[in-house]
């Protein structure tokens, strides 16, 4: 796994390393009961402080996708929820990947997949419950 952050990037960088950890995840090079490297190491290679690290991994432990085992190390323990298909997953980590890049907001892009999914219903369009 290869992580990499951007410092010139105005999305901090706690953000930009759980992001790439949730990319691993929905993307299966990361998967449950795989182990984290120790935040030291991953701080060192990727050039930022300890504390940074161990504010994404305690982000994503959080939302219950990974588990910090004192003496153990840190574990992927789920899947990103809601992933489905693995190929569909892929997908939506790439789409989300390239709105980042281009600058769409989160709400646009769900904005954008809300349209294209009722769109392509069979059965024409559905209305919000």
């Amino acid at each position: 796994m290869r992580l990499s952050i951007d410092p010139s990037s105005a999305e901090p960088l706690f953000d930009q390393i759980a992001n790439g950890l949730r990319y691993a995840l929905a993307t299966g090079v990361l998967g449950p009961g795989d182990r984290l490297p120790p935040a030291k190491d991953l701080a060192n290679d990727l050039g930022v402080n300890l504390h940074t690290v161990l504010r994404a991994y305690a982000l994503l432990r959080d939302e219950g996708l990974l588990e910090v085992r004192r003496g153990k190390g840190t574990v992927v323990v789920a899947h990103s929820p809601g992933t489905g298909d693995p190929r569909l997953a892929r997908s939506a980590a790439h789409l989300a990947m390239e709105a980042h890049r281009v600058g769409i907001s989160e709400r646009e892009l769900i904005d954008l997949v809300v349209l294209a999914f009722r769109n392509h219903l069979p059965y024409g369009r559905i209305s919000d419950r």
